[in-house]
């Protein structure tokens, strides 16, 4: 097991690009994978999540080539994969294990999806439900609420789904489903989650329709390789600009980071906070939004959190939590009972871990109350096998009273495998 420790710092200081978004990388394998011709990716995140579902789509006969650099995908069309000869195993990817599922229901064949320990203990039916109401034939341990999943793949019929949670997971993995169903399929939800599905579907020629009441795809039409350039990846970007805000004498500038409206929940909460944080060279890369982003430390207060700002930040609440530990007075978080359900229970999570601190939390069903200190105090905590609660609070050890040690960080690399070397470049000790 690797632990890390991080002691105090004078500032966080530089220019740093981070690495490629994970949502959009697992989308370019999935749709390059199921068009017809060369789609190219560079960018892409070569992070362990990402490469469980190249290596399902290279397990499916899709000649994938990585020249460490570029990913050239030989598109099989809509109709050209092949039955796996083993479990597809998805790691610790909800992502790859969820969005696959969809796409799995239609294929002509059989295949199993499981993953490690963590990924076997989380929800599954909210997939697996609407899934079955098209015709699918899903099975799951625990009445398909548990990986190992098993997919009897056959044709589907469009449905109307009216999403009781916003998971940009679940509304994935139906539209990869209405790609194949006879008629339309249509997905609403209570809030717009991320839409880097709905941006790609059209970028790759889809039959697709977005508006306020949803999105509609339509099955029928051939999807066409395309190129792709992937974003860097704001949440890898909020470790780091929470680390620069909460750190005294910092100024960061962060490269080309994917600023997609449905993702920057983070810096509209931290701007609230008080958090000094600019766009510069706002522009379009391969049909999402693209920025540099400069952060500058800044005395932050505390705030309330919920609505749908909650959606447009869910992954990036961990770190939140550690801005609002070191902010001026009581953050509340609301209408965040999602966080139970990631790769931990991250509201349980961070709350032991900013008690181990010296930091007053109490919990609540949906969220957290957080007070403030001067500085958060030094201890060892756990990252619970969870990538951001072990980035998260090594981030906070960066303006503690003294050394804070995570236990278990090699679950960094599911996300962010140069996370520690990029802190290493822009620590001023």
């Amino acid at each position: 097991m690797q632990n890390y420790a991080v002691r105090p710092v004078k500032g966080i200081r530089g220019e740093i690009a981070v690495p490629g978004d994970k949502s959009i990388s697992h989308r370019s394998i999935m749709l390059g994978s199921i068009s017809r011709g060369e789609t190219t990716v560079r960018g892409f995140l070569r992070g362990e999540d990402n490469i469980a579902t190249l290596n399902a789509f290279r397990a499916m006969g899709v000649a994938i080539d990585d020249d460490g650099e570029t990913l050239r995908i030989a598109g099989k069309g809509l109709r050209g994969l092949s039955e796996p000869t083993d479990v597809i195993d998805c790691g610790n990817s909800g992502t790859s294990m969820r969005l696959l599922t969809g796409l799995l229901a239609p294929q002509r064949f059989y295949s199993v999806l499981s993953g490690d320990q963590y990924l076997r203990r989380r929800p599954m039916r909210r997939v697996l439900e609407p899934l079955v109401q098209m015709g699918a034939c899903l099975y799951g341990r625990e009445g398909g609420e548990k990986a190992p999943l098993a997919i009897i793949g056959r044709g589907l019929t469009g449905i109307s789904y009216a999403s009781p949670v916003a998971s940009a997971q679940v509304k994935s993995a139906l539209m990869l489903a209405g790609l194949y169903a006879e008629g339309e399929t249509r997905i609403s939800e209570p809030h717009l989650s991320r839409d880097h599905s709905e941006r790609m579907f059209r970028h790759f020629g889809a039959d697709i329709e977005t508006g306020h009441g949803g999105v509609v795809v339509r099955s029928g039409r051939e999807l066409e390789g395309r190129d792709i350039v992937v974003p860097g990846d704001i949440s890898s970007a909020a470790f780091f600009m929470v680390a620069a805000l909460i750190v005294p004498g910092s100024e960061l500038l962060i490269r080309g980071v994917g600023v997609n409206p449905t993702r920057t929940g983070i810096i509209d909460i931290l701007t609230a906070m008080g958090g000094s944080i600019e766009l510069l060279d706002q522009r379009e890369v391969s049909g999402e939004p693209v920025a540099d982003i400069l952060v500058r430390s800044s005395r932050l207060k505390g705030i309330e959190i919920a609505g749908e700002v909650v959606t447009r930040a869910i992954d990036e609440f961990p770190v939140i939590c550690v801005a609002a530990a070191n902010a001026e007075g009581r953050t509340v978080v609301r209408e965040a009972r999602e966080l139970r359900v990631k790769e931990t229970d991250r509201i349980a999570a961070m709350a032991t871990n900013l008690r181990a601190v010296g930091v007053s939390v109490t919990e609540t069903e949906d969220g957290m109350d957080i007070d403030g200190v001067e500085r958060v105090a030094a201890g060892a905590v756990e990252s619970f096998g969870d990538h951001r609660i072990a980035m998260s609070m090594l981030v906070a050890g960066l303006s503690a009273a003294g050394e804070i040690a995570v236990s278990d960080t090699e679950c960094v690399a599911t996300s962010f495998p140069t996370f520690f070397s990029i802190l290493e470049t822009v620590a001023v000790r």
